[in-house]
């Protein structure tokens, strides 16, 4: 059996989440509050929404609650996972599980990428129903708009960044062959060529600090692949510019031996992604 510890990221952040984990674990609260200056407990329990909505706070409370998490699982089952993956945000946790860094140097680093990202600029983004890789990128290129894949969730939903005009236009050109396009509810173009400014700025940040030795497994969005040893500052930069492959992510632990995934932190959604991919690996199977 292979055990599999799965981390969200942005946009499973919800007031109240963490209750439990945040008065089981004050030790790491403290820790948390001091890097932060302000009080991690209440952010995640009182928000308010649109504050908690803040990439600025959202990516520092979410990394907060996975690893807490995380922590409480491997206490509670005496079970430590074999891999470890992450959806964009969520891979700092699965660093964090892996022994890249602490608590409070993860917590570190999240809180300057959050910053970084919000500084950079106005931006938008899309999900994308109904439509391949293949098919989105075609007709990107025919539309001739400056927008990127910035996540592909499951073979059939995927997420498109750009300036805010240009998701706008390219967003009725799509709706006219997707099952449906959805505006998120973000303000930067993550995970696109206009992140480059921030990974810049992010590589001489990360240029600060030693990883360590990766114990477990941890599979990287932009690869899908095991992170090296070495890697972990260069495959980080390259994730705020390159798309989060998660499809491929659950596909590669999906085929390790008896693989049993587990979601690790706020909400449900990577394990509704992973039922939606499970599914169209189903559908592709039995159409070959």
């Amino acid at each position: 059996m292979t055990t599999v510890h799965l981390f969200p990221g942005q946009g499973s952040q919800r007031v109240g989440m963490g209750e439990r984990l945040l008065a089981a674990y004050p030790n790491l609260v403290r820790q948390a509050d001091s890097a932060l200056g302000y009080s991690i407990a209440e952010l995640c329990l009182t928000g308010p929404a649109e504050r908690l909505a803040d990439t600025r706070f959202t990516q520092c409370a979410v990394y907060v609650v996975d690893a807490l998490s995380y922590v409480d699982t491997v206490r509670t089952t005496g079970v430590v996972p074999d891999v470890v993956a992450g959806h964009s945000l969520g891979e700092y946790a699965a660093l964090f599980a892996a022994g890249a860094y602490d608590f409070r140097t993860g917590l570190e680093i999240v809180a300057r990428r959050a910053a970084l990202m919000a500084e950079a600029g106005p931006g938008a983004m899309a999900a994308v129903m109904g439509l391949d890789e293949a098919a989105l990128r075609r007709l990107i290129a025919a539309h001739g708009a400056e927008v990127d894949i910035a996540n592909i969730n499951a073979p059939d939903q995927i997420v498109v960044s750009g300036r805010p005009d240009d998701i706008e236009a390219v967003s009725g050109e799509l709706s006219a062959h997707a099952s449906a396009v959805v505006p998120l509810k973000v303000s930067g173009a993550f995970h696109s060529r206009y992140m480059r400014p921030a990974a810049d700025e992010y590589a001489r940040f990360l240029g600060r600090y030693v990883f360590g030795r990766l114990r477990i497994p941890v599979i990287a969005n932009t690869t899908a692949l095991p992170y090296g040893d070495s890697d972990v500052a260069s495959v980080l930069c390259r994730q705020l510019t390159q798309p989060v492959r998660w499809s491929e992510t659950v596909e590669y632990v999906l085929a390790l031996p008896d693989a049993q995934v587990r979601e690790v932190g706020p909400g449900n959604v990577l394990t509704g992604l992973t039922q939606r991919i499970q599914g169209a690996r189903r559908r592709a199977a039995v159409s070959a």
